[in-house]
């Protein structure tokens, strides 16, 4: 029997691009985490005292900053090299030979394969033999996997493939193949890199997506880590993830029906996150905070969304200040329904008014012009990006324009009911004095 670690798109040294601009952003730990999960993987694998390593592609992020990334690298490997421990590995889109160009010598316990053609390495004392091809160029649009040999008699062949298999949402497309494909190669296993997400494909035979190490933004949400691959008598007992990551990004939806004011939404946001953290070992949790349903709070919350979203923050500081960091507070609450107005009352008539200018495609072009000055202005940081501001776009328009409605229409109401409740009071009064 013996063990291996399938690993892949490290991205050793990933820039974190936009992240000073986080109020409360934890830096060092978010800037050194591609680190500390590589040096964890070591740990891991020196701990479970494992054959070899297989890292599938995308090791580094792109060209180094300087040589302390490839130095390292070193390091690490040096220190799987003192456990007795091979690694094997090919590059990938990020990692490609015509991306990178500064080199450092690894230490010899360590199998680049090559970039022009499969190569095959026989582990001659466990009877395996691992074959792939790194890539030469960053865009590689071609199936490599069928220019790789057909299995080796008698041995464990493992196939070694940066991929996007038959396509995988939010990956490009390089290295396509499909399930059948990889099959007629007549492998044991298919150690996969390039999809970000753990995913098991196949286990007839194995094929396998461990996803990265560590996640890098907030659409990496969720565990990370490795695959650690048991064989036994030539066959795979057992394929077991471990967790790596010291940051875990997370969605976190909460739930805000029945809630009557912003205070109890933020109630509801702490006991989520106290349920978020029991479910974690010691990661730093970054969180991206998602108000759903319609609420009563829905319009405070939508006036005065930085007061609110900090009010988040502090409850997670105040919960456990060491554990979170609330990358967001996303406000997707929708006003409860109501009765209709009357459209010949006054408050009635503004509102039909306004439901009117939403679904005017027109209007909604002309207010877009209105705001060619104010776009010009704004900071980039705001209009770029995942969550940039785009006032040219219709939808966005819109969804402020019934976020206008609300917080007028509610406005309205609640100086109606206090002008009643003044003209109720003073009746109460007046006529007191008369009995």
């Amino acid at each position: 029997m013996f063990q291996f670690i399938h690993c892949a798109d490290i991205h050793l040294d990933s820039p974190l691009r936009g992240l000073a601009r986080y109020d409360g952003a934890p830096l060092d730990a978010l800037r050194g985490a591609s680190r500390r999960a590589l040096e964890k993987l070591v740990e891991l694998a020196i701990e479970q005292d494992v054959a070899f390593v297989l890292v599938a592609g995308d090791l580094y992020d792109g060209d180094w900053k300087d040589y302390n990334t490839g130095l390292f690298l070193v390091r690490q490997m040096a220190r799987l090299k003192a456990a007795g421990i091979q690694v094997f590995m090919v590059t990938g889109n990020h990692d490609a030979a015509s991306q990178i160009t500064r080199h450092l010598s690894l230490p010899d316990n360590v199998k680049v394969l090559s970039t022009r053609r499969p190569e095959s390495v026989d582990v001659v004392e466990l009877g395996v033999v691992v074959h792939g091809q790194g890539y030469a160029t960053q865009a590689v649009s071609q199936d490599l996997s069928q220019g790789y040999p057909k299995a080796s008699p008698g041995r464990f062949n493992i196939g070694l493939l940066h991929t996007s298999l038959n396509g995988r949402p939010g990956h490009a497309s390089y290295a396509p193949c499909t399930v059948d494909g990889l099959r007629t190669r007549g492998y044991d296993y298919w150690a996969l890199g390039h999809v970000h997400s753990r995913e098991i494909v196949c286990q007839d035979p194995w094929i396998v997506f461990p996803g990265n190490i560590q996640g890098r933004h907030a659409r990496e949400t969720g565990s990370k880590g490795c695959t650690l691959v048991t064989v036994q008598d030539g066959a795979v007992q057992d394929v077991e993830h471990r967790e790596l990551d010291v940051v875990r990004w997370v969605c976190c939806q909460v739930q805000t029906e029945g809630a009557g004011s912003p205070d109890q939404v933020v109630q509801r946001v702490r006991d989520a996150l106290a349920a978020q953290v029991d479910q974690v070992e010691d990661q730093i949790l970054a969180v991206r905070v998602i108000l759903c349903g319609a609420t009563a709070a829905h319009a405070q919350l939508r006036a005065s969304p930085d007061q609110w979203a900090n009010e988040v923050r502090a409850c997670a500081l105040d919960l456990n200040a060491d554990r979170f960091w609330i990358e967001k507070v996303v406000d997707q609450t929708r006003a409860p329904a109501r009765a209709p107005l009357d459209p010949d009352q006054a408050i009635g008539a503004l509102l039909a008014g306004i439901d009117a200018a939403i679904m005017d495609d027109a209007r909604v072009r002309e207010l877009s012009t209105l705001f060619d000055d104010l776009r010009r202005k704004l900071p980039v940081e705001l209009t770029s990006g995942e969550d940039g501001l785009d006032l040219q776009q219709p939808e966005i328009l819109r969804e402020a324009m019934a976020d206008a409605r609300e917080i007028i229409l509610v406005g309205l109401l609640d100086a109606s009911a206090q002008s009643s409740s003044n003209t109720s009071s003073n009746t109460s009064s007046n006529t007191g004095g008369v009995l």
